[in-house]
């Protein structure tokens, strides 16, 4: 048996979102091929992720260096420790978000600040950053309208490609499904979402 974390950071709905269609069937597909592992959901929307800034930063280094908390910065603490817990005990983790004016949505951006902690998921080293949670599998699922994987468009896609280099600082090599152009591309759209969908559910089969 496996923990296995599923999060998503969209709020629309699945008849509008595909990256909300690929989680579906990604999730659909695991449970049907894993019945015995343990599935937790995490909603960044509906769990209304505060966004990581001073109160975080400052409660872990009290926390790190044994001073004393204000009660909001216990609260920001509590927080922080919430979402790093529940991701250290996981084995599997799988990231469902789209690209949005060429970024991630940034409840998913504050999720992996705060997963990127020194000391928890990476430490430093005299030769630089070691990542410490290199035995994690993690599948990121996305969706894009335009065509983002041929130059030049590739140099500009900030939504995976941030989130696959904090994840490496922590140790972690994921592993991409992404469904793009079927905005560009509307008469082909529903075909392009189809197949999309299709390698979504066989990586789940053997994820």
């Amino acid at each position: 048996m496996a923990n296995i974390l599923f999060v998503k950071a969209n709020d629309r709905p699945a008849d509008q979102a595909v990256s909300v269609k690929m989680y579906d069937a990604f999730l659909s597909a695991y449970k049907e091929a894993n019945p015995n592992d343990t599935v937790t959901e995490l909603d960044l929307y509906a769990d209304q992720i505060p966004h990581f800034g001073n109160d975080t930063i400052t409660a872990n280094y009290k926390l790190a260096n044994g001073y004393e908390l204000t009660a909001q910065e216990q609260k920001a603490a509590a927080t922080a420790a919430r979402y790093m817990d529940q991701f250290l005990a996981s084995d599997k983790v799988v990231l469902a978000f789209p690209l949005w004016n060429y970024t991630a949505p940034s409840p998913m951006i504050s999720y992996i600040s705060y997963l990127t902690q020194a000391g928890k998921t990476f430490k430093y080293t005299e030769n630089g950053p070691v990542g410490l949670a290199g035995d994690k599998k993690v599948v990121l699922l996305s969706a894009r309208g335009g065509v983002y994987s041929v130059e030049p468009m590739n140099a500009i896609e900030s939504a995976i490609r941030p989130i696959k280099a904090a994840l490496g600082l922590c140790g972690i090599q994921a592993e991409e499904v992404v469904i793009e152009g079927h905005n560009q591309f509307q008469d082909r759209a529903a075909d392009i979402i189809a197949d999309g969908l299709r390698q979504a559910a066989e990586v789940a089969a053997r994820f």
